[in-house]
């Protein structure tokens, strides 16, 4: 450390004293370890989450190979198949609901870094962050004829608020801290592909430098996106920017090549051999393959060329050797085997996604395929596993599941995990038809979060201030939802805040869903003091949370209410006018339809959907219409229909209702057969080994068993088997599935049903069949 002046230590004290900052100088007077050029914003901080939260399968999706079980034994795979002709063993893709800064720390520190090691470590990642100050996770929804704007959710405004909050600040700080466990996730063969725009470029470039390191830079990737804009004041943006950086210093690339211009065919390759080949002359030192150079008469002729002298007699044997008069050997360059321009970082080739696109699913941030491919192919190879921690629309894991590369794909919006889900479904049918293989994927949650996330605590505080700043905010969230839900606040309870109406009320958190483990913990409180009535409000709930828990809360003689927050519970106003409505969940009827067994044809059974509904409101019918203007409309959500309210020329509002009917409300719905046949397994810290507890087992030898073991949880994966969801081709939709063959007996079937907004709900019914 370099030594400070006695001055400058009178100056350090007074600033101290006087509870100042320091002066910028002192940041490198004090610490040896400086960088020269660094980034700096506020808040920046180099520790990261090294929080490891359980992932929870809620279902498995892998289109059957078999349409009868009988089939199943006929199909080739590359897995080990069951009797439906589903993947048994082997890596399953991974799509993962949640906040993708818990997600990556969980997995770099969690158990599954040993499954991703033994799939030889990950290879790639691609992401597409928010680099866009106005993306805040609203969805343009088609209903009938007309287009609905859904607006985000509490957790993601939240997100939105931590991403661009403070602007460019608080922007970096979220995809600084992501890239540091990024980077630590990634094989030493492995590379980064971050997509951004003029907006954050250069902050993201800047940090990648600093994270990565300057030899580890690749390249900086201009992709035209799109023609001019006639609009704009200066040059218009008509580009992304692609930042290609590696873990280690020899990543994975395969070069891509583009084919050659026909103005350079036409000047180059000018002579045509006795087959009709087209070639051009090369003297053998343009060829890559100088070794200095060598002389020697053949046939009494004098020979001159530039490369082994094994190479130049394979040439000649192959006919590929032409000489000058004075002997100097020239190479015959066929155009069949050139492999074309190589693709430079200027990539002008590749069009946007547009509007009549069989691949265009209608996401507002979708890449086209072709860009994705270019970067899969270079940088991995086949059977790699490579990641998407923003996967939006999902097409990192559509184009990685058709080249054949194992795949993660993360995302915080459930509309998100929804469009993708669909979307790989459409690619597995798709293999399926072309007699491809394809691998099951898997939809998960985290679970089991630490109570400090639930309000957002200032990690940058001492541990006293943080725990004064939990119970401040705490305090203040659960006083404003109890107002707003006209509940009285209680005390003496582990679970509770409230009471209503004769029922005892709990808030989940404010920024994070209310998970399974969350609920247990109601459920055990209730059976110690005999509690038998209970709400449960929430911003957002776990997907594959219900039925189950209320089932097994029902069960045991508890009846618990799971209820939607609105986000009008930060409209002080509302609040005051009662206006606010905590809406149920959805809620879902089906009936079951049993064929017996006749004379050569197993027994069968199908579900058809009767009934879907929603309770879900965004604005209200009296608002629009008070603040519409003439020949203006807009359409709100109130009471769990959509409706479109519009006011002409004269002043005139008219009402249109556009969910006419209960499945306008659904998207997606599919069955599991068999529901209880696959249990949910998570792998769980092993407790610490204190002595020896394996006969013939030295301490040591103790202390190196697996850290981890797999308990079950008590529940049971969704085993998606059959499905009908609305395209944008396609917007019908069915309502009875196929007859599924089954062996005779007693089983329980379960339904998953996904709405517009992609909200998920279940139920199960028991058949005989």
């Amino acid at each position: 450390m370099p030594r400070l002046t006695p001055q400058e230590q009178q100056e350090v004290i007074r600033y101290l004293e006087a509870d100042r900052p320091l002066p910028e100088k002192y940041r490198f007077l004090l610490f040896e370890e400086k960088r020269e050029v660094e980034l700096v914003w506020n808040g920046k901080r180099n520790e990261v989450c090294n929080l490891v939260l359980p992932f929870q399968v809620i279902e498995q999706v892998d289109e059957p190979r078999a349409e009868k079980p009988a089939d199943a034994a006929l199909q080739a795979s590359l897995f080990d198949l069951d009797a439906r002709g589903r993947q048994l063993k082997g890596w399953t893709n991974k799509l993962i609901w949640g906040d993708n800064k818990l997600i990556l720390a969980s997995l770099k520190n969690g158990p599954l870094r040993e499954e991703i090691e033994r799939q030889g470590g990950l290879k790639l990642i691609y992401i597409d962050p928010p680099f866009d100050v106005g993306a805040d996770f609203s969805m343009d929804i088609e209903i009938g004829g007309d287009t609905f704007t859904k607006k985000p959710n509490i957790l993601e405004e939240i997100a939105y608020r931590d991403t661009w909050g403070k602007g460019a600040d608080s922007f970096i700080a979220m995809i600084y801290e992501r890239l540091i466990l990024m980077r630590d996730l990634l094989a030493e063969d492995g590379s980064i592909y971050v997509h951004c725009d003029w907006r954050v470029n250069f902050y993201i470039r800047s940090v990648m430098h600093e994270l990565f390191g300057d030899e580890q830079f690749k390249a900086q990737i201009t992709w035209k996106r799109t023609s001019s804009h006639s609009d704009s004041k200066f040059f218009p943006y008509v580009h992304d920017t692609i930042l290609f950086f590696s873990k280690g210093i020899n990543p994975i690339f395969n070069p891509a090549y583009e084919a050659l211009n026909p103005d350079y065919i036409a000047s180059k390759y000018r002579y045509i051999d006795e087959a009709g080949r087209k070639y051009r002359k090369d003297n053998l030192t343009a060829t890559g393959l100088s070794g200095g150079g060598y002389e020697y008469e053949w046939n009494g002729a004098r020979r001159v060329w530039r490369c082994p002298i094994e190479t130049m007699r394979q040439y000649e044997a192959n006919n590929r050797v032409i000489y000058t008069r004075n002997g100097v050997a020239e190479y015959k360059r066929y155009l069949e085997d050139s492999k074309g321009t190589a693709i430079s970082d200027v990539w002008i080739d590749l069009a946007p996604v547009n509007s009549q696109a069989k691949e265009r699913v209608d996401y507002p941030t979708q890449k086209p395929e072709a860009l994705i491919q270019r970067i899969i192919e270079a940088s991995s190879n086949e059977g790699d596993l490579i990641a998407d921690f923003f996967c939006g629309s999902g097409t990192t894991a559509a184009v990685a599941e058709k080249l054949g590369r194992k795949w993660i794909a993360t995302d915080l919006g459930k509309f998100a995990i929804h469009t993708t889900r669909k979307r790989l479904i459409g690619v597995q049918r798709q293999r399926k038809a072309q007699g491809k293989d394809y691998r099951a994927f898997e939809i998960l949650n985290l679970g089991k979060y630490e109570r400090q996330h639930y309000i957002g605590v200032n990690p940058t505080l001492r541990e006293a201030e943080q725990a004064q700043q939990l119970a401040d905010k705490e305090a203040a969230f659960l006083e404003l939802i109890l107002r707003a839900y006209r509940a009285e606040a209680v005390a003496g309870f582990i679970t509770f805040h409230g009471k209503k109406a004769g029922r005892l009320v709990a808030v989940g958190p404010v920024n994070l869903p209310v998970t399974r483990l969350f609920v247990e913990e109601i459920i055990l409180e209730c059976r110690q003091k005999h509690i038998t009535r209970v709400d449960i409000l929430g911003f957002e709930f776990e997907m594959g949370l219900f039925p189950n828990v209320l089932d097994e809360a029902r069960a045991k003689g508890i009846d618990i209410a799971p209820k939607y927050i609105p986000a009008e519970v930060f409209d002080k106003r509302a609040v005051e006018r009662n206006q606010v409505v905590f809406h149920d969940v959805a809620f879902i009827e089906v009936a079951s339809h049993v064929r017996p067994a006749k004379a050569g044809a197993p027994a069968a059974v199908a579900v058809e959907l009767t009934d879907f509904s929603v309770f879900y409101a965004q604005d209200s019918i009296a608002n629009a219409e008070a603040t519409l203007k003439e020949k203006g409309s807009k359409i709100v959500v109130e009471r769990g229909q959509i409706i479109k309210v519009s006011k002409d020329a004269k002043g005139i509002v008219t009402r249109e209702v556009l969910t006419q009917r209960w499945s306008d409300w659904i998207d997606y719905w599919s069955v599991d057969f068999d529901f209880e046949n696959k249990r949910e397994i998570i792998r769980v810290p092993r407790e610490r080994i204190t002595q020896a507890v394996v006969p013939g087992l030295e301490r040591s030898e103790q202390l190196a068993l697996p850290e981890y073991e797999e308990v079950w949880t008590g529940d049971y994966i969704f085993e998606n088997e059959w499905q009908s969801f609305r395209t944008k081709k396609d917007r019908a939709l069915e309502l009875t599935s196929v007859y599924h063959e089954c062996p005779p007996g007693r089983r329980k079937l379960a339904v998953k049903v996904v709405d517009i907004f992609g909200n998920d709900t279940m139920t199960i019914v028991e058949v005989t069949v």
